[in-house]
C-alpha cells in the first residue's frame, strides 16, 4: 500500500490531543469520588512516523491481506479500513503510552517510572493479528514486547511479520494468558494492552495479574465496557477515558496498580 496514503488516514490518530475533559460515567454513579479531580493524560505536539516506520506498515498490510484469504485474521478486509481501524486504532494508544515522536529514547510522563523505553516490557493479551502490540512495537522500536496468542496459525502469523520488519526482542508466547499467570510471567510486565478480545469480563483479571506493580493496563475498548472495567478492578487507578479518532464509542482506558504500601487509593473513572 502506498506509503504517502497510509500516513495521511493515519493523521487523525496522531495529531489528536493527549488531554480529556469528559468524566467517565463510573463517576456519576460513585458521586463520593468525583471530589478529586481525574489525572488527565499530558499534551504532545502532532507526530509523524518515519518513512521506515511507513514502509513497515506497508509490508505489515501486504502480509496481512495475503494470510487474510488463508485464515481468519480480520474482517477488515479493505487496505484504507485496516489503516485507520487496527494500526490507527493501536498507533493512538501507542502514543499516549509513548508521547513524542517513536524514536526517542525516553518515556513518556505516563511512564514517568522508567528510566528508558529499554526498561519498559510490553506485553499483548490476546494479539491475534498483532493489534496493538505490533503497531506499539513499531512506534517504540526499544520497547520489549510479548505478544501472547494461544491460535496456532495466528501465531505463525505473528512470526513471519517479526521476521519480514526485522524486529528484534519481541517473544511470541503460543499458549493460553492464564497459563502465564500461574508462572514467573505473572506480575512481569510494565505495561499490559488488551484489544477486541471475547469474553472481556473473564480475561480482564488474567491481563491484570500480567501488570507489574507500579505498571499501566491499556483497554482499547467500547466505551459501555468501561464500567465493567472499573468494577472489575477498583484496585487500580484510572485515568480519563480517550475517545478514538474515527469511531463513534471506542475508547482507550489507561489503568495504572498502585506499587505495594500504597494503601487504598481512590479509583478515577
Amino acid at each position: 500500500m502506498n506509503v504517502d496514503r497510509i500516513a495521511e488516514l493515519l493523521a487523525p490518530f496522531l495529531s489528536a490531543d493527549l488531554s480529556h475533559s469528559e468524566p467517565p460515567k463510573a463517576e456519576e454513579a460513585c458521586p463520593e469520588r468525583s471530589q478529586k479531580p481525574a489525572p488527565s493524560l499530558p499534551k504532545a505536539a502532532p507526530t509523524f512516523l518515519s518513512p521506515i516506520q511507513l514502509e513497515s506498515i506497508s509490508i505489515y498490510i501486504d502480509i496481512l491481506i495475503r494470510w487474510n484469504s488463508r485464515i481468519n485474521l480480520t474482517a477488515i478486509r479493505d487496505p484504507e479500513d485496516i489503516v485507520t481501524r487496527h494500526f490507527g486504532e493501536s498507533l493512538f494508544a501507542a502514543r499516549h503510552l509513548f508521547p513524542g515522536f517513536s524514536s526517542v529514547s525516553s518515556v513518556s510522563s505516563v511512564l514517568k517510572d522508567f528510566d528508558s523505553a529499554d526498561d519498559v516490557r510490553v506485553a499483548d493479551l490476546g494479539s491475534g493479528a498483532g493489534f496493538p502490540g505490533l503497531p506499539i512495537k513499531i512506534w517504540s522500536p526499544n520497547i520489549s514486547l510479548t505478544l501472547i496468542e494461544s491460535n496456532h496459525k495466528k501465531a505463525a502469523f505473528l512470526s513471519e511479520v517479526v521476521r519480514a520488519l526485522t524486529l528484534t526482542n519481541v517473544n511470541i508466547q503460543n499458549t493460553r494468558a492464564e497459563s502465564l499467570t500461574e508462572s514467573s510471567t505473572a506480575g512481569a510486565f510494565d505495561v499490559v494492552t488488551l484489544r477486541a478480545v471475547e469474553h472481556f469480563a473473564t480475561i480482564l483479571p488474567t491481563a491484570a495479574a500480567l501488570v507489574a506493580a507500579s505498571g499501566r493496563l491499556a483497554l482499547l475498548i467500547g466505551a459501555p465496557q468501561q464500567d465493567q472495567a472499573l468494577s472489575t478492578l477498583p484496585h487500580f487507578k484510572w485515568l480519563r477515558p480517550a475517545p478514538i479518532p474515527k469511531s463513534r464509542s471506542r475508547i482507550l482506558l489507561l489503568a495504572h496498580r498502585p506499587p505495594p504500601n500504597a494503601g487504598n487509593q481512590d479509583t478515577v473513572a
